[in-house]
């Protein structure tokens, strides 16, 4: 054979001599051709599936979020190896009315030194691990010993919270209060350590706590453990209620108890071995990740949905046989099911052109997710719905009224005003691109904590009175490379911790500066200093070799984006007027808020390809430019609409948003997919004239589209009451987004269609059959199809 000859019949299978799922729904022919084989096939990957599904875990750990997504996270990353951070620790607030009493204070003591010998700790700071210079070279507890009444102790600790720059730090003003540190082992924290350090010290504290101390725990660690279970209760929630709803929507609609659960069974399956191929890939879920299970579960509820809907319109309406009603819904669903797998994947593939583990994993999972329920849907419930015509079962009666009621009102609108509702549509959709341009990235930390989280209003009870828990560092480079530091490089560090304090205020900064009046104690030396802190101390404040400090402020640990942005810049200004150059600026909140600011882009970025990509994969899939024009209004509809409500709350565009976005463009394109695959059916196949077959499709499929959205709709609803407030939003937008998508396939795009006339007339060159039950053998190659041909011949 000539090469030319291949090339040419290669060329033609890509472009014309295909349907419109390129030939994917061939997975699904080979279910009917080889039911046996891919019988087993299905149960042999259940169980591999099924094996990996008590592994799952869910990891809390917000830095997976933004590994290896640019600069900041680098310089977050060197930060953290040279100096460690503040970032793991645990801070315990221990709140007294009678502090001032010696045997509270010396319970106190007992604690901190208990905490100290905790297994998981490398070091604590607390008014108790610091000390003071004696007079006579050497040194004594900070905080005295064997003080005999409470003036003594009140005297005492008023002196060092009002004299000693540290202890501002760890006791409140009102010397009510004390804030103990524990500085986790790295090592023992990582996998479930974390969750086990803090039981370890929780059982500490509980021996403790009783009328005299009121005792909260905070930190990094408490938050990320906060966030891992509510990620767990999310997955079972989401699980559980989408599975229940999605059932009593289909239970609704098709009006039977056992055509719900042959809807429910694929969808449950679904899940399974999205599950289990997540695990099996990644090791366990993130607070994005898991969302995918959601997804899957909702979108091939939806699919699920669609393939019955017709599978009963063959069977009940049509007349035709059970079985073959199967085969049909196969060759005509199947690849515009095929098709709706591209777009959603290309929406979760355009995610991963953004940088960052998490938004990648993410991408991953959900292409997996994509597929997984694809093959799920052209495998498992074609056989399952042979199994049930073998079991004896019979047809519901018709769909719930309540699916049905919208499409007169549809078809009225686009019979009588299809132009108005068109110009209409169009217009509001280019006046949408307006907030499109203007809204601007937005972070808060608070998103990302769980709701009602003690450990968080234990954090701002400690920002109002000493420290705080959220540090802004600087790292200031040194000069003459002395361990004990020289006195020029002394004073840069001085001016560095002054900057800071004018920005964060007094008693919110702590640095080698801090331990000044240590040394003009007792003929301290700075070395005396240093070594009295200790080397996991000495550490965070100077590295071995003298070449680099760290000044470390203490910012509130809520603080909006935008001022936290405004408080960098100010701190730069003042940096370089001060003369101190190369110094650097970092921190947590730093990288989650200024690389926060490059994924939202990125991710932004990643919607636009996405849609641009979608709208030119429909129209190359229907080989019609026209098509895809019609597509493009009833689904950017939506998703400019979804930006303009965010930019009118002011809520901005958040990393879990644009994800959402991204997704929901992808799901929404579905319905109008299937849509204009029926129309074109109904054109082609069915030999109907142009406003017959929009209306039929309404008919057909109208039903169907409703209850999709329903389920979609009700699917991720459950979103919004996560405790996780990024999940919620997530869950939120999903469903402002699908229910605009309804309104964009049941009213833009019939008005679209009609008004378009003769438009919207010719067919596009696809020669391949979807329904074998309707055609005639192939027209020869070259052969076209006009309207008003054999009915029978080239449909899409």
């Amino acid at each position: 054979m000539a090469t030319g000859s291949v090339f040419k019949r290669l060329l033609a299978h890509l472009t014309y001599d295909r349907s419109i799922g390129f030939g994917l729904e061939n997975i699904g022919l080979a279910t009917l051709r080889y039911p046996r084989a891919i019988a087993l096939a299905v149960l042999a990957f259940s169980i591999l599936c099924f094996s990996q599904i008590p592994r799952a875990s869910v990891d809390g750990d917000l830095m997976r979020v933004y590994a290896h997504s640019g600069q900041y996270y680098d310089a977050y990353e060197e930060l953290s190896e040279t100096f460690g951070t503040f970032e793991n620790d645990v801070y315990v607030l221990v709140n007294s009315e009678n502090l001032t009493e010696p045997a509270v204070l010396e319970r106190v003591r007992e604690l901190a030194f208990d905490l100290e010998l905790n297994e998981f700790a490398v070091g604590t700071m607390s008014p108790f691990t610091l000390r003071k210079p004696d007079g006579n070279g050497g040194s004594v507890p900070a905080v005295p010993e064997g003080m005999q009444d409470y003036v003594e102790v009140a005297i005492a600790l008023s002196e060092l919270q009002q004299n000693d720059p540290m202890m501002r730090n760890l006791i409140t003003p009102d010397l009510m209060g004390v804030v103990l540190i524990m500085f986790p082992n790295a090592e023992m924290t990582k996998g479930d350590g974390t969750k086990r350090m803090i039981e370890s010290i929780r059982e500490t504290l509980a021996y403790y706590e009783g009328e005299d101390l009121q005792i909260e725990l905070t930190g990094p660690p408490i938050w990320t453990t906060e966030m891992l279970d509510a990620s767990v209760s999310d997955q079972v929630k989401f699980t559980v209620y989408g599975f229940a709803l999605g059932s009593l929507i289909a239970l609704l609609a098709l009006r039977s108890l056992t055509g719900a659960l042959l809807v429910a069974a694929t969808p449950f399956l679904a899940v399974m071995w999205a599950m289990g191929i997540i695990v099996l890939c990644f090791g366990s879920f993130t607070f994005l990740t898991i969302i995918v299970t959601t997804l899957v579960l909702v979108i091939s509820f939806a699919e699920s949905m669609f393939f019955v809907f017709n599978w009963l319109a063959y069977w009940r309406d049509d007349g035709m046989d059970p079985d073959k009603a199967v085969d049909a819904t196969v060759r005509l669903v199947g690849p515009a099911t095929a098709l709706t797998m591209l777009t959603t994947l290309v929406s979760f593939a355009a995610l991963s052109l953004t940088p960052g583990q998490g938004v990648r994993e993410f991408s991953m999972a959900g292409a997996i997710g994509s597929v997984l329920m694809f093959v799920c849907l052209m495998t498992f419930l074609p056989l399952l719905l042979k199994l049930a015509v073998r079991l004896g079962f019979k047809p519901p009666a018709r769909s719930s009224l309540v699916l049905t009621a919208p499409l007169p009102v549809s078809w009225f609108i686009a019979s009588k005003f299809a132009r108005p509702m068109s110009i209409i549509a169009i217009a509001v959709t280019v006046l949408l691109f307006i907030p499109y341009f203007l809204i601007k990235p937005h972070f808060s930390f608070e998103d990302f904590v769980a709701k009602e989280s003690q450990a968080l209003s234990a954090a701002e009870s400690i920002d109002a009175g000493v420290g705080g828990v959220a540090p802004l560092y600087v790292r200031v480079p040194l000069r003459d490379n002395d361990p004990n530091v020289s006195a020029r490089d002394y004073d840069a560090i001085v001016r560095v911790h002054e900057i800071l304090e004018a920005e964060l205020g007094e008693n919110k900064v702590i640095s080698a500066a801090s331990l000044a009046n240590y040394a003009t104690e007792g003929g301290f030396t700075r070395e005396d200093v240093f070594d009295s802190v200790g080397p996991f101390m000495r550490k965070r404040f100077i590295t071995e070799d003298g070449a680099q400090a760290l000044v470390t402020g203490f910012m509130p640990t809520v603080i909006e984006s935008d001022k936290l942005r405004e408080l960098v810049t100010r701190v730069e200004v003042a940096l370089a007027a001060a003369g101190v150059t190369q110094a650097e600026i970092g921190g947590f909140k730093i990288l989650t808020t200024f690389a926060t600011d490059d994924i939202v882009r990125g991710l932004q970025l990643g919607l636009t390809i996405s849609v641009l990509v979608n709208l030119a994969l429909i129209g190359f899939a229907f080989q019609s430019f026209r098509v895809a024009l019609a597509s493009a209004i009833p689904n950017l509809f939506p998703i400019l609409g979804a930006e303009a409500w965010l930019w009118w709350s002011g809520s901005g565009l958040q990393l879990t948003t644009v994800i959402a976005l991204t997704i929901a463009f992808g799901i929404a394109v579905d319905d109008t997919v299937h849509f204009l695959s029926h129309y074109l059916h109904a054109r082609r196949a069915e030999g109907r004239q142009h406003l017959e077959a929009v209306r039929h499709t309404l008919e057909r499929i109208g039903g169907a589209i409703v209850a999709t959205t329903i389920i979609l709709c009700a699917g991720t609803a459950i979103l919004m009451f996560s405790d996780l407030p990024q999940v919620a939003l997530f869950g939120a937008l999903f469903v402002v987004t699908l229910a605009l998508a309804v309104l964009g396939d049941l009213f833009i795009l019939p008005s679209l269609l009609v008004a378009g006339g003769r438009f919207f007339h010719p067919l596009g060159k696809l020669r391949a059959r979807n329904a074998d039950h309707l055609a005639e053998p192939d027209a020869p190659a070259g052969a076209t199809t006009t309207e008003g041909a054999n009915p029978r011949s080239s449909p899409v």
